[in-house]
């Protein structure tokens, strides 16, 4: 056997045994928010599936930026590992100056969930469809409100492939996140409002909000009565995802391992049904499909990205 040979061994046997201490998983956001719900969910699966602790790490600053830069410079070993989601896509069209290449220097493991947003209206709103809401916006270029959780934000930019898609002249108010636009959105201060179904579900059973229309292909479990806005603007389909990336170069037979166990935890029912509470859809395949998602995905949004002129702030 050759030297190259004899010194892949260990490594292969590390591989072969992962994980035998801690795995940190961290998570680009604070706690309490649905990525970081997410990761806390297959942490948990993982360290009782694999017998070592998965330990949720909130790294939270620069739209994720931080903890991944972390990650992306991490020995790869499997032991570092992050949980990604649609602002690592949108940040490589956003920040002009990272000091890692997310998709050169992070390898896909597994993804885990694909979550919609709904474009929801006051209830005093006029348009009670997504056709209505066009037509409207036609009569009155510029009138009718749309707000946002920021410049930068998944919901900002579904609602401007949108306005793109549609042809729709709506006044964009960027609020700082979610938390503080649905106030105006239910006092009628703005109009419409892209938003993650988790932070919106109970509003609209409640009848405190109207849902016009998922940013999804298909109709979701959560809001099954309500049309994917693609069955009115033709080409439209946005949406939110998660997964976990490791520092490129771990290896194969640890991020084949961590991707079983994942795709496991898709098929489990009981596990299934913790993600569609959090307005989530299963969302398994390899690691080659993972990054051909997130190489398709990222190149998307960063055209609509440039087409919009949107920049970080």
């Amino acid at each position: 056997m050759g030297t190259g040979g004899l010194a892949a061994m260990p490594r292969f046997a590390r591989a072969q045994t992962y994980p035998v201490r801690p795995v940190r998983l961290l998570v680009g956001y604070a706690p309490g928010g649905v990525t970081d719900i997410g990761a806390r969910l297959i942490g948990a699966w993982l360290s009782e599936r694999l017998g070592q602790q998965f330990v949720v790490e909130n790294r939270p600053g620069a739209s994720s930026n931080i903890a991944t830069g972390t990650v992306a410079r991490a020995t790869p070993d499997g032991y570092t590992l992050l949980l990604a989601s649609t602002s690592n896509a949108f940040n490589a069209a956003l920040y002009d100056r990272l000091d890692f290449n997310f998709i050169r220097d992070l390898a896909p493991v597994a993804s885990i969930a694909r979550d919609a947003f709904v474009l929801v209206a006051n209830p005093s709103f006029s348009a009670r469809t997504v056709p209505e809401l066009i037509d409207a916006a036609k009569a009155s270029p510029g009138k009718i409100t749309l707000g946002s959780s920021g410049p930068a934000s998944a919901s900002a930019l579904f609602g401007e492939l949108f306005k793109v898609k549609a042809g729709a002249d709506l006044l964009t108010v960027h609020y700082r996140s979610v938390g503080p636009a649905l106030p105006d959105l239910m006092s009628g201060r703005v109009d419409v409002l892209f938003a993650p179904v988790a932070s919106v579900v109970g509003s609209i059973k409640s009848s405190k909000l109207r849902p016009l229309g998922v940013t999804t292909a298909e109709r979701i479990e959560a809001l099954p009565d309500v049309p994917p806005i693609g069955e009115f603007v033709p080409g439209y389909e946005g949406s939110g995802w998660v997964g976990i990336v490791a520092p490129a170069n771990t290896p194969p037979q640890i991020v084949a391992r961590l991707n079983a166990e994942v795709n496991a935890a898709l098929a489990d029912p009981s596990f299934k049904a913790k993600l569609v509470e959090l307005g989530a859809e299963p969302f398994a395949g390899t690691p080659a499909d993972f990054g051909t998602f997130i190489a398709d995905f990222t190149d998307k949004w960063s055209k609509v990205i440039h087409a919009a002129g949107i920049k970080a702030e």
